[in-house]
C-alpha cells in the first residue's frame, strides 16, 4: 500500500502535466481549426473581408504558439518554457524594432497600416513569430538528430540545425507577408539580388538574430530529467501547417518559384525528421 502522504504528493507532481495535456489537445484542435479557415480564404481570394483574412491570420498565428508552449510544457518545467519564449520573443522584437528604425540588420522596411495594434510602430504579433519559428524549428531539429542525441557535440547540431530550418521557414513567411499580402514594405537595396522583392540582407539579418536568441535560450530549453526519449512530431506538424499556408498563397499568386522552395523545403525537412524518429 502506498502512504496516502505520498499519494496526495504524487497527485500534486502530476497535475501540472495533465494540465498541460489537456491545454495542448485544446490548443492544437484550435490551431488545426484556423489553419483550415486560413486554407480556405487563400484558396477563395476575394470572397471574404481583408480584415477576416488578417484576423485569421493572427488566430492562427497565437494558437499556433499557445499549441507549441503547452506541448514543450509536457518535457520541460512550466517556468522553464516561459523563460525561453520570453527571452525569444524579447530578443526578436529588439531585433525588430532596430531594423525598423535603422535598417540594420534586416535592410530597409515597413510594416503595413492594417498591421495593428502597435506598440511604438512595432505590430503585436512580431515576438510571437519568433516564438514560433524558434522553438518549432528546434523541434523538427530535435527529432532528426534523435540517433546522435548522445555524441558529444549533439548541443551544437541542434542549433546549428535549429537556425537553418528557421531560415527555410521565412523563405516561404517572407513571400507570404511581403509580395502576396504586403504586410511588410520593402525598399530596394544596393545589392541587386533578392527573394520576390526581400532583400537578402534580410536573411542575414535572421540568422544573427537567431544566433544571439539560441545563445540566450537554449540553457532554459535543456531537459534535465532522466526520462526516456519518445519522438514528439508535434513541431514537426506545426513547422509543416505553416509553410502550407505559405505555399498555398504563394500558389493562388502565382509565385511558381516559391512554391517549389517551400515545397523542397517541407519534403527535405520531412524526410530528416521522420528518419530520425524511426532510429
Amino acid at each position: 500500500m502506498i502512504p496516502f502522504a505520498q499519494q496526495v504528493e504524487r497527485s500534486e507532481q502530476e497535475l501540472p502535466l495533465l494540465l498541460a495535456k489537456i491545454c495542448h489537445v485544446f490548443c492544437f484542435v484550435v490551431f488545426i481549426l484556423a489553419f483550415a479557415l486560413v486554407s480556405v480564404n487563400l484558396l477563395l481570394p476575394g470572397h471574404f473581408p481583408r480584415e477576416l483574412a488578417i484576423g485569421s491570420e493572427g488566430f492562427l498565428l497565437c494558437f499556433a504558439a499557445a499549441t507549441t508552449l503547452c506541448a514543450l510544457s509536457r518535457h520541460l518545467p512550466a517556468q522553464n518554457v516561459l523563460l525561453a519564449a520570453s527571452v525569444i520573443g524579447l530578443i526578436g522584437a529588439i531585433a525588430t524594432y532596430v531594423g525598423l528604425k535603422t535598417s540594420v540588420p534586416f535592410g530597409p522596411f515597413l510594416f503595413s497600416l492594417d498591421m495593428k495594434p502597435r506598440i511604438s510602430g512595432l505590430p503585436w504579433f512580431v515576438p510571437i513569430v519568433w516564438v514560433v519559428a524558434v522553438l518549432n524549428s528546434r523541434g523538427v531539429a530535435r527529432l532528426g538528430l534523435r540517433p546522435w542525441r548522445k555524441t558529444r557535440n549533439y548541443g551544437w547540431w541542434v542549433i546549428g540545425l535549429t537556425i537553418v530550418l528557421c531560415m527555410m521557414l521565412d523563405l516561404g513567411w517572407e513571400v507570404f507577408i511581403g509580395p502576396i499580402n504586403h504586410y511588410v514594405l520593402w525598399s530596394q537595396t544596393k545589392f541587386p539580388l533578392s527573394w520576390h522583392g526581400v532583400p537578402f540582407s534580410n536573411f542575414l539579418g535572421w540568422i544573427l538574430t537567431l544566433l544571439l536568441i539560441m545563445a540566450f535560450c537554449t540553457p532554459a530549453l535543456i531537459n534535465k530529467r532522466h526520462t526516456r526519449s519518445i519522438p514528439d512530431y508535434h513541431p514537426l506538424i506545426v513547422w509543416l501547417l505553416l509553410n502550407l499556408v505559405c505555399l498555398i498563397g504563394a500558389a493562388e499568386s502565382h509565385l511558381w518559384s516559391a512554391v517549389a522552395v517551400t515545397a523542397a523545403c517541407c519534403v527535405i525537412a520531412s524526410v530528416f525528421a521522420i528518419r530520425g524518429a524511426r532510429w
